[in-house]
């Protein structure tokens, strides 16, 4: 597709090789075979580290806080361990294949977008992953033990827990991969106003509505506690959001000098063309136009020495 933009498009009238209407179907089709490959990678390398660290034993060590060492989970049908795994599987290989999937996404888009809307890519992809494991990381130490103490203390007189491995894992997994998701708010902020959506002065004018949001949030994915887990989750939101500004304020800053330094050369460019475009001053000379053929001579009349 590349050689093709390159080659056959950017003749004639469509100097800025623009892909006709079936040609960004056919690139669009393979942007997706390429990101399903990454997915079906990422979930061979995800159920090679499932089992070699025991990823099931990691995510029941929360519950075995709570019911002791010796706590299993219970199975309702002969395929649930099966389908547990693959769950575990897909979601480790799609949180691998994810920088791969969101490239291919970007560089479908790439050809729209600005040099320095596409110099944000790499800084956006590592950033998020950073920012994904740290949201990963909080929601499992912190947020997950809380919650399965509130959940168990409910009733706890008349209801005995005999959890079910496939809802229990599909719990843990959805709240921790929500955190990792929360946690990406800096890259939005920083991709918005990358290519410029969003400017530092609205999200500062924004701030006390973002703070109510936030609370909300916080408080609807933090059950049990309302003011330790609440504070907790809102803390750290806050400061992603202020973080997220600061990403929007840098951004400007160097949109705005990349503007100021093109102004810049067009002044200085200004008076070379005014020069090179003056008309020629002296005694009986008038300012003409660009040289035509008829300024050398009628090209039609034949030479004198020709017509005698």
């Amino acid at each position: 597709m590349r050689r093709l933009r390159e080659g056959l498009l950017a003749r004639g009238n469509n100097p800025r090789a623009e892909m006709p209407f079936l040609d960004h179907l056919e690139e669009l089709r393979w942007r997706i075979l390429w990101s399903l490959l990454a997915v079906i990678v990422g979930a061979l390398a995800g159920l090679f580290l499932v089992l070699y660290f025991d990823v099931a034993h990691l995510l029941m060590q929360p519950a075995r806080e709570i019911f002791g060492p010796d706590f299993q989970l219970d199975t309702l049908a002969p395929q649930s361990s099966f389908f547990v795994l693959l769950q575990l599987t897909l979601v480790v290989g799609v949180v691998i294949a994810s920088p791969l999937v969101l490239y291919q996404v970007w560089g479908f888009f790439s050809p729209a977008l600005e040099k320095h809307e596409k110099r944000a890519l790499v800084p956006a992809l590592v950033l998020g992953l950073v920012l994904f494991v740290l949201g990963v990381a909080m929601g499992y130490f912190i947020a997950l033990p809380i919650t399965l103490e509130f959940f168990v203390g409910l009733l706890s007189d008349i209801l005995q827990p005999a959890w079910t491995a496939n809802f229990y894992f599909s719990f843990v997994v959805q709240l921790l991969v929500v955190f990792g998701l929360i946690f990406e708010l800096p890259v939005v902020v920083l991709l918005l106003s990358v290519l410029g959506l969003i400017t530092p002065a609205f999200l500062r004018s924004k701030r006390r509505h973002a703070i109510v949001a936030l609370l909300v949030l916080a408080s609807v994915l933090s059950p049990g506690d309302v003011i330790l887990l609440t504070v907790l989750m809102t803390v750290p939101l806050i400061l992603l959001y202020e973080f997220g500004i600061l990403l929007s304020a840098l951004t400007w800053r160097k949109r705005d000098r990349a503007a100021d330094e093109a102004d810049a050369g067009e002044e200085m460019d200004a008076p070379e063309d005014s020069v090179a475009a003056a008309p020629a001053e002296g005694p009986g000379e008038t300012a003409t136009s660009d040289p035509t053929p008829y300024s050398y001579g009628d090209p039609a009349r034949k030479p004198e020495t020709e017509e005698q």
